[in-house]
């Protein structure tokens, strides 16, 4: 039997040591096809839990192991709490992997740590407690406590509730699987779903409720822009709508995203360029009925769906993000017609991103007049939008609103 803790930490050596994201380092290693999904599920759940393993591995250990023995402990740590796997068999794999790995000098110690480690208390403080208990940064959790209040750790701990499956035809023929239904046409999230000849048919695509809630708020116009587009989902689905869509992205083989996906969907009057959204194109001035800026952010409403965020995102991070996400929105506020539309949308949860950036936009800009839009996915309403969060919007944690330009 092949060691089940090899190709998790083939995995999550990427993610740990050289900075990958999780997704990408599943797509790229070769494992193991039969046990492919309890693979997974390890990767994801050591991700998901890492603050608390941490947490273990600091009352237990005299001193911090290395980190490829860190990492055999977390996955067979997180094994023994949350998969209810037997101790002796996680151990001894362990162990052999370690020796595998030729490090058998330390195959003793995770020998010895694995078989007497203890639970620690948690600490006293709240946001340190909160931290451990929902493996969240310290900065974060402060952050959302301040915002949210007693719902900051029901945000933090929101699962993941499957995946959102949109379907352009032949929906019945997959429903008899277990579903979730939204409020979206056609949208449906499954436990399980197994991409088939269906998808490459472009009977479906994979896209985020968050993403379709976006969509949908948009009205139908005739010429949409659609910055910082890719992978290309909304630009796709808004072509349903739209009489042309222009999408743009700052790099080559994203942009190449855009073309594959509407190519593989039969969408023919959508257009990807490759620019910098933050630059102004006189090409572009006055010349979009809608223009939909879904920046770049700290991805903190998508945790439940990629884990890695928590270890890579900082708090130093955000004042960039924020600059960031103001000049597209200001450079793409030049491209409206009078009388357009303008949406600003985030994947985030904290407000500086979010109506902290709208409020900011209004002020230096009389010529727009704030035009908050309506969704039928629940949602909480903010000074200035609306505001999704994981716990209460089917998973997906997002921020959206809308300006009208004055004619």
């Amino acid at each position: 039997m092949t060691n089940p803790l090899c190709d998790p930490y083939l995995i999550l050596t990427k993610v740990y040591k050289e900075g990958k994201f999780l997704k990408q380092s599943i797509a790229e290693t070769p494992v193991e096809p039969l046990n492919k999904s309890r693979t997974v599920k390890i990767c994801y759940g050591v991700l998901e839990k890492d603050g608390y393993l941490e947490h273990i591995l600091g009352a237990n250990a005299k001193k911090q192991p290395k980190s490829a023995v860190k990492i055999i402990l977390k996955i067979a740590l997180y094994m023994l709490e949350f998969m209810s796997k037997h101790d002796y068999m996680v151990v001894d794999y362990a162990v052999e992997l370690t020796k595998k790995l030729g490090k058998e000098g330390a195959s003793g110690f995770v020998n010895a740590f694995l078989r007497t480690y203890k639970i620690p208390p948690l600490p006293e403080k709240t946001d340190e407690r909160m931290a451990v208990e929902c493996s969240a940064p310290l900065w974060l959790v402060k952050k959302l406590r301040r915002s949210y209040k007693a719902e900051a750790s029901q945000i933090l701990n929101a699962p993941s509730l499957g995946l959102c499956v949109r379907f352009e035809r032949n929906a019945e023929a997959y429903l008899q699987n277990p579903h979730t239904e939204t409020p979206f046409k056609d949208a449906y999230i499954f436990n399980n779903f197994v991409r088939g000849d269906g998808f490459f048919a472009g009977d479906y695509t994979f896209q985020s409720v968050g993403s379709i809630a976006i969509c949908t708020a948009i009205p139908v116009c005739g010429s949409l822009l659609d910055a910082c587009a890719a992978p290309g989902g909304k630009s796709v689905l808004l072509a349903k709508k739209c009489k042309t869509v222009t999408s743009t992205e700052l790099h080559p083989h994203r942009v190449e995203l855009i073309n594959a996906y509407a190519q593989r969907m039969g969408v023919t009057n959508l257009t990807a360029i490759q620019t910098d959204s933050t630059v102004f194109n006189p090409e572009f001035e006055n010349e979009f009925d809608a223009v939909l800026c879904d920046v770049p952010c700290s991805g903190t409403g998508v945790i439940n769906e990629n884990p890695d965020i928590k270890l890579f995102r900082k708090e130093s991070d955000i004042e960039s993000l924020t600059k960031t996400q103001l000049a597209i929105l200001e450079n793409c506020s030049r491209y409206v017609k009078d009388g357009g539309l303008l949406f600003y949308s985030t994947c985030s949860v904290l407000p500086e991103e979010n109506d902290s950036i709208v409020c900011n936009f209004l002020q230096l800009h009389p010529e727009y007049a704030l035009n908050k839009p309506l969704s039928p996915l629940e949602h909480k309403e903010t000074k200035y939008g609306l505001q999704f969060l994981p716990h209460i919007s089917l998973g997906a944690g997002f921020y959206l609103t809308s300006f009208i330009k004055k004619i």
